[in-house]
């Protein structure tokens, strides 16, 4: 794994996509290698509920003890109305009037009559009346899975959204005196090709930068600091968000050496009072995979918004963009490029966004599709432009005077 060395001002050759991480039915990382490509592992069957055994001692008559014998509940109805008969006869033959109260005991005795069918079928017509909602449980068939959280999937989402208000970015480079638009674009580059090299989760890039944005719009930093930045950035969401993180030697590594131990571990404090140790930043790669799966989005699909999603790390105009709307509006463009269908009832649920919410930044986004890529910016395009990720970067974007069409018209 050849370093990246400081001397080229962040810019270095583009690593080899030697393996990359593939989500499989929306949920699951796969790590796959493009020479011997291996399967996940195999999700956990959910064990059976066995609380919900059929008890059959609901359909047995339930007995009491009598002097000692078993006696049904039938028995004891028919004992009683014997019994009351009988007092019934006593008292016609000693020619008193029976007793009212006694005579509601004896009709108390009798059995129940069962409901008349009519009143069932009455019922199930009302139940069978209910209308089914508008969009799709997309949550309903991963309930016997504990490893989904299914039930407690969209509140899980609706949290991380109402979390975005807490982390708005405004433009702070004019802060900055020692750095610009540029510089941030070479340094997301680079970090793109540690994300790779280190087969890191693509939720730990989209964290690193937001990282990088939160303290640039709180702290100064100097150029030659920028790369320290960046790559303590990446440690410190790779402890946030991985298994088996990267350990500091790996990160002095990748800066060729240009940093000490020392250093580095300071500005990881730094970073953090900074942040007030608040790093669970809402990422818009988060949003996506849970939108695609609203949408029954197949994994091509899924990769090609993933891909317009990342090219939106380099630019600096996007960062004040919620990763909310980001997600729903790379989705979309998604979606119109593979003529698979617009904006569903289940997807406007689900995400909280209408169409028309969406259309000034999906403009912005088949924009910098067609633009032209920068020569210095190569790592997002090189890495989608392998089969791995189904070549998506060669895909067209849709043509501008179509998209203003359906834009103006709602047929989206």
């Amino acid at each position: 794994m050849p370093p990246v060395t400081k001397a080229k001002s962040l810019q270095s050759e583009p690593f080899g996509v030697e393996s990359s991480i593939i989500e499989k039915d929306g949920d699951l990382h796969i790590k796959r290698s493009p020479s011997s490509p291996q399967g996940g592992p195999k999700k956990r069957s959910a064990f059976e509920d066995l609380t919900n055994a059929k008890q059959s001692q609901a359909h047995v008559l339930v007995s009491k003890r009598k002097g000692g014998k078993v006696v049904s509940k039938k028995t004891q109805k028919n004992t009683a109305g014997q019994e009351a008969s009988k007092k019934d006869e006593n008292i016609k033959s000693t020619g008193c009037k029976a007793p009212q109260e006694h005579l509601d005991n004896a009709k108390e005795v009798k059995p129940k009559t069962p409901e008349a069918p009519e009143e069932k079928s009455d019922v199930v017509d009302k139940s069978a009346d209910v209308q089914p909602p508008v969009f799709d449980d997309v949550d309903e068939e991963n309930l016997r899975d504990p490893f989904l959280n299914a039930i407690y999937a969209k509140d899980i989402f609706d949290y991380m959204k109402d979390r975005e208000e807490k982390f708005v970015l405004k433009g702070y480079m004019e802060k900055q005196p020692d750095l610009n638009i540029e510089m941030r674009a070479i340094l997301v580059d680079w970090m793109v090709e540690v994300q790779e090299n280190f087969e890191l989760n693509h939720e730990t890039l989209y964290l690193a930068v937001k990282l990088v944005d939160h303290y640039l719009a709180k702290a100064v930093c100097m150029r030659e600091t920028l790369q320290l930045l960046g790559s303590t950035a990446i440690l410190i969401a790779a402890k946030f968000d991985e298994r088996c993180p990267p350990c500091v030697d790996d990160f002095l590594y990748i800066c060729d050496d240009a940093y000490q131990r020392e250093e580095l571990l300071s500005m990881e404090v730094n970073i953090l009072r900074t942040l007030k140790f608040d790093i669970n930043v809402p990422v818009a790669y988060r949003f996506l995979r849970r939108y695609a799966k609203c949408a029954r989005a197949n994994l091509e699909t899924l990769t090609l918004a993933r891909y317009i999603c990342e090219l939106t790390l380099q630019e600096y105009e996007f960062i004040w963009e919620s990763a909310s709307k980001l997600a729903a509006s790379c989705l979309l463009l998604a979606l119109k490029m593979k003529d698979l269908g617009g904006w569903t009832p289940t997807l406007q649920y689900y995400t909280g966004y209408q169409v028309a919410d969406l259309h000034s930044l999906m403009r912005r986004l088949n924009l910098l599709l067609y633009s032209k890529p920068d020569e210095k910016l190569k790592a997002v395009r090189y890495k989608y432009d392998h089969k791995v990720f189904f070549e998506v970067a060669k895909i067209p974007p849709l043509d501008v005077l179509k998209l203003e069409e359906q834009l103006k018209s709602n047929t989206i």
